[in-house]
């Protein structure tokens, strides 16, 4: 048996399969990203999965893509998990945008991520080249869920969201400081926490406050990411994730502006991600 997992820090998907790669089950866990979450709290969210601990010992192969697994260290802990949980697999784990990749291409492009969290590569055809290092949600990931989220609550706070706006977000959410605090500084996802405040935006694009936040987010995004690579220029540009699904409309058209090719637009790339692997 062979499981191909897809991660990042909202929820992990997992889709086991033969060795001809039809399917056998699919199941989900919350997000298994080494770099935010203590070993403890990984271990926790793989064990209380019913399917992956009634078939662990069964498994053999583990194709592990995940946030938060760019850096050896993150890696080599997220692998003794692995280890101890799959004992008879050899397990592979890279980062997210690999998972990307392979989910949407076999030719050069530029790969983007816009999720929780947010990453570009550039894919050569063979190989994932990466200019930026990432320093996480709290300085980075433009444009992701927890960029916006983020976003929506300094506006809110510092009394710059439209009264109408504030009013449904304030009905939505409690917004009592010190539960946002509490989310933000005491509790285990901060990163998925602020995204959760994307979705009223996403629901609410279309007003013009909306707007403005979504453009400068993608803006940045743009402007700090994929103009990093010359290649962006002439390449298609393809995304993963559920902003950007959400958001494509809105890509297309500040693409239209920067004059760049919109390649696919996917929510997920675990079905990608078995038709890479077989």
């Amino acid at each position: 048996m062979i499981l191909i997992a897809d991660s990042g820090s909202t929820k992990t998907s997992w889709i086991a399969v033969d060795n001809k790669g039809r399917q056998l089950f699919l199941t989900k866990t919350k997000g298994l990203n080494p770099a935010v979450f203590k070993k403890e709290v990984l271990k926790k969210r793989l064990t209380k999965n019913k399917k992956l601990t009634k078939n662990k010992e069964q498994i053999k192969t583990v194709y592990f893509y995940g946030a938060g697994c760019g850096t050896k260290t993150s890696k080599k802990n997220l692998k003794k998990i692995l280890n101890s949980f799959f004992k008879n697999a050899k397990i592979t784990i890279k980062e997210d945008i690999k998972a990307a990749v392979y989910a949407v291409t076999t030719e050069p492009s530029i790969v983007c991520i816009l999720g929780t969290g947010s990453n570009c590569s550039y894919f050569d055809g063979k190989k994932t080249h990466q200019k930026i290092k990432s320093l996480g949600y709290s300085i980075m990931d433009d444009a992701s869920g927890n960029y916006f989220g983020k976003t929506l609550l300094r506006d809110y706070f510092y009394n710059k969201m439209p009264k109408n706006f504030a009013d449904g977000f304030a009905l939505k959410y409690n917004l009592n400081p010190n539960k946002i605090k509490k989310n933000l500084y005491q509790k285990e996802n901060p990163n998925t926490y602020l995204a959760g405040f994307s979705h009223y935006l996403i629901h609410h694009k279309n007003e013009n406050y909306a707007q403005k936040i979504i453009n400068n987010g993608l803006k940045l995004f743009i402007e700090n990411q994929i103009l990093q690579y010359k290649e962006s220029k002439k390449l298609p540009i393809h995304f993963i994730g559920s902003v950007a699904f959400f958001l494509k409309d809105e890509i297309q058209l500040i693409f239209k502006e920067y004059n760049l090719k919109l390649g696919k637009i996917e929510r997920y790339p675990i079905n990608g991600l078995v038709k890479y692997h077989f």
